[in-house]
């Protein structure tokens, strides 16, 4: 497997994952809006920000991915400079998703693993992220993870 940034290339596989959890769906069928190309160019253009895929690695040779390699995994990482925590960056984590049919083979783990590195790597003092209230599994697998519930998270939805 490869742990690897996102490319323009892994966009639609990438939003087939934020589609639908709870099934694989062809990156094929998924249509990249404008939107979608703006928000991921922004991600790849700013330095705190990186968009991670889990490859299966079938691509050949590191960091070539092929047509056939598939895309297993992704997650954001948000970088955030503050003033507490002495003034360490904290990394926020969004967009945790593992491909429905590769589920339960430790492969979320190891994503997480490995973005929880990233951040210790580049001097973070703490690693947060929110999760829906309806998603008992992920809260679940994040405290297996060593994730505590700590604080009560709100959202205030904007509307264009």
């Amino acid at each position: 497997m490869t742990f690897r940034n996102a490319t323009r290339r892994d966009l639609p596989a990438v939003l087939a994952l934020l589609a639908d959890e709870d099934h694989v769906l062809d990156p094929a069928s998924i249509e990249v809006g404008a939107a979608h190309e703006r928000a991921f160019a922004a991600i790849e253009a700013d330095s705190r920000n990186e968009m991670l895929v889990l490859t299966d690695g079938t691509g050949g040779t590191p960091g070539a991915h092929g047509a056939d390699e598939v895309v297993l995994g992704c997650l954001q990482l948000t970088y955030i400079p503050g003033l507490g925590q002495n003034g360490q960056e904290r990394a926020v984590v969004e967009a945790v998703r593992i491909r429905a049919d590769r589920r339960g083979a430790g492969l979320g783990a190891e994503l997480m693993r490995l973005a929880v590195e990233r951040a210790r790597e580049r001097g973070c003092g703490l690693v947060q992220l929110t999760s829906s209230k309806r998603r008992t599994a992920a809260h679940r697998f994040y405290e297996r993870l060593g994730f505590a519930r700590s604080h009560e998270g709100f959202k205030l939805q904007l509307k264009p």
